[in-house]
């Protein structure tokens, strides 16, 4: 687990370098908002088609080679955003980018492994704390190295050097999660049986709103990300630097939260009740949001709804681990990661349109009905009798006995 942590949080040390500087890259090239919602969710569109490939691959040939390969496409993705001169440069790197994104749901699936299912909160808070601590130290470097004039090619090269450096401490310290004898299972398993699509593995695992909550979920936090930096711009006056730093202040109150409370917490209430109070958090934030209009208040309300939703990815992940067979684990894993792009595809589009007709207030309530209606699942849903598991009522089946 700590090498799965180090290898991860390298790799998104990369990642947030770039999420301040972005909303302030592109407009030097000529984007506007709405542009910006685009270069966001090309990213996302990319990686939402490529994650069930990339768990399913790792399935057949291993975590670690998987992991390898997407943080040589990050490093040199990175590299490609650093030297554009041209808007159609950012899309293609932002594209290619996402291509690559495979890593997330393939260490999801390497905790999986590697964890025992009433540990299974925890691992994935750990993987969890990575993001947070990435979040902390990216933002803030990416802030830092913009510098005043919001110069965006040093950022990048630094996010690539990153990536590259991850690549160096996967090849040399983390082990192969998955055994050679369980790789071969497998593909004879893949093999010997008819193709299944994503759609039918979700159906026959009984995981396809489960799977949907991923696109809620980062629905609702993809419009933060887009909607914090242009709001705190356009009232505030900030920068990348301003927003860096919280963004690194939130990354790190995230870390300790997922790395210490998540798998006490999940023990002692169960990963369903703690995650309706993550989601409860997350939907008053984006309603004092809609109606701040003082700078405390429009921080407040960022480090409120990024709290709540901070609990609910790990949770998501160990429930629909509990109810993943391994032999398909990678490719459930890749799956509920390519729903989450989805999810960042939907948010920035959604909240950018809303932006442009009603303003802040309005895309901020937008946000809101969208983790009403995760929250409204939350509280639908039930646990299996074995008490790991979110029971398939919701899909209008009946639990197994």
């Amino acid at each position: 687990m700590p090498i799965i942590f180090a290898t991860v949080l390298i790799d998104l040390i990369g990642f947030g370098i770039v999420i301040p500087i972005l909303p302030f890259l592109s407009p030097q090239l000529g984007a506007d908002k709405l542009d910006i919602a685009f270069i966001i969710a090309v990213y996302a569109v990319f990686a939402g088609l490529c994650g069930p490939w990339w768990g399913r691959l790792s399935d057949h040939i291993g975590r670690k080679p998987v992991i390898m390969i997407c943080l040589a496409g990050a490093a040199l993705s990175y590299v490609m955003l650093g030297l554009a001169t041209e808007l159609w440069m950012i899309y293609a790197a932002r594209g290619f980018a996402g291509l690559m994104a495979g890593n997330f749901g393939v260490a999801s699936a390497m905790v999986a492994d590697v964890t025992p299912p009433q540990q299974r909160a925890r691992g994935m808070g750990v993987i969890g704390s990575a993001f947070g601590l990435g979040l902390v130290i990216g933002p803030f470097l990416g802030g830092i190295l913009s510098g005043p004039d919001n110069s965006f090619t040093l950022p990048c090269i630094v996010a690539g050097g990153m990536s590259a450096l991850a690549i160096v401490a996967a090849a040399l310290f983390l082990p192969e999660s998955l055994s050679a004898e369980k790789r071969r299972e497998n593909r004879e398993h893949h093999a010997t049986t008819p193709r299944q699509s994503v759609f039918s593995m979700l159906r026959e695992t009984r995981n396809t709103m489960l799977a949907g909550q991923y696109t809620v979920h980062n629905t609702c936090v993809s419009s933060v990300g887009y909607l914090f930096p242009l709001w705190v711009g356009d009232y505030l006056g900030w920068g990348a630097r301003e927003v860096g730093m919280v963004f690194g202040v939130q990354g790190l109150f995230m870390s300790a939260m997922q790395a210490g409370l998540i798998g006490p917490v999940a023990r002692r209430i169960g990963e369903l009740p703690f995650l309706r109070t993550g989601i409860t958090v997350m939907l008053c934030g984006f309603l004092v949001a809609a109606i701040a209009d003082t700078p405390f208040w429009m921080v407040a309300t960022f480090f409120i709804t990024i709290s709540g939703a901070t609990v609910c990815t790990p949770l998501l992940n160990a429930i629909t681990s509990h109810r993943t067979p391994p032999r398909i684990r990678g490719r459930m894993m890749g799956t509920t990661a390519s729903a989450a792009s989805w999810g960042r595809v939907a948010g920035p589009l959604f909240a950018g349109a809303n932006l442009q007709l009603f303003g802040y207030s309005g895309a901020w309530l937008f946000s809101a009905c969208v983790a009403g209606l995760f929250l409204a699942w939350a509280w639908l849903a039930r646990i299996d009798a074995d008490g790991q598991g979110v029971s398939p009522d919701a899909e209008g089946q009946r639990p197994p006995p």
